[in-house]
């Protein structure tokens, strides 16, 4: 115990098995063996009960996105279209972060009407969907059907001046294979469940922990 720290840990013990752990690489997948491939995109709802573990006060899914884009840690992409060709920068970022409100406020000496412009952040608690982008395919050389997440787009309500709902969309595009490392350093913390577990973001959807609907396949 060092009596010149400055803070406390609280924890029982160092917890250091999720900071350093590590992904495994993709196995290569040579085009002569697709067989077949269909892209899916599918929408996950966090007030499922079964989704409940994207929006935990203690690792909520988009905090850890908007703080990785916002640091220059993680590229995000423009929603411009799917297919992460235009790269955000900084000040775009902020742009899609932060929203600009107005206010008006009264001067509590001469009672006057003024009106001011607030910079509002969007909460993590605002974010109630996401949606995936998907490859479906089927691997001739194991004779499997697979799938391969290609992206994650947070989404996020657009309310009319009456405070009507008009429609959602997505602040920005991350592609997840180039995200898998900072989801695999950053523990999923589940409802009721094993505070000791390990799990992180990438074993979870790896392991396709969450539920998911189709809205949309690749066709003509």
């Amino acid at each position: 115990l060092d009596p010149t720290a400055t803070e406390s840990l609280d924890d029982i013990t160092i917890r250091t098995t999720v900071s350093e752990h590590r992904v495994l690489p993709y196995q290569p997948v040579r085009e002569a063996d697709i067989l077949w491939e269909k892209r899916i995109w599918r929408v996950v709802d966090t007030r499922e009960k079964v989704n409940k573990p994207f929006v935990p006060p203690e690792s909520p899914l988009f905090q850890i996105l908007s703080e990785a884009a916002f640091a220059g840690d993680l590229p995000v992409y423009s929603t411009e279209d799917d297919r992460f060709k235009k790269r955000l920068t900084s000040e775009q970022i902020s742009n899609e972060l932060y929203q600009l409100d107005t206010v008006i406020a009264f001067d509590p000496e001469t009672f006057e009407e003024k009106v001011r412009i607030v910079r509002n952040e969007i909460n993590w608690e605002n974010i109630k969907r996401y949606r995936l982008k998907e490859s479906w395919y089927f691997d001739e050389n194991t004779a499997s059907l697979k799938v391969r997440i290609l992206g994650i787009a947070p989404l996020v309500e657009v309310y009319d001046d009456e405070g009507n709902f008009k429609f959602e969309k997505p602040i920005f595009w991350v592609h997840y294979p180039s995200a898998r490392p900072l989801l695999a350093r950053n523990k999923v913390v589940t409802f009721g469940g094993n505070y000791a577990a390990t799990t992180t973001w990438e074993d979870w959807f790896e392991m396709r922990y969450f539920s998911a609907i189709p809205i949309k396949e690749n066709n003509v």
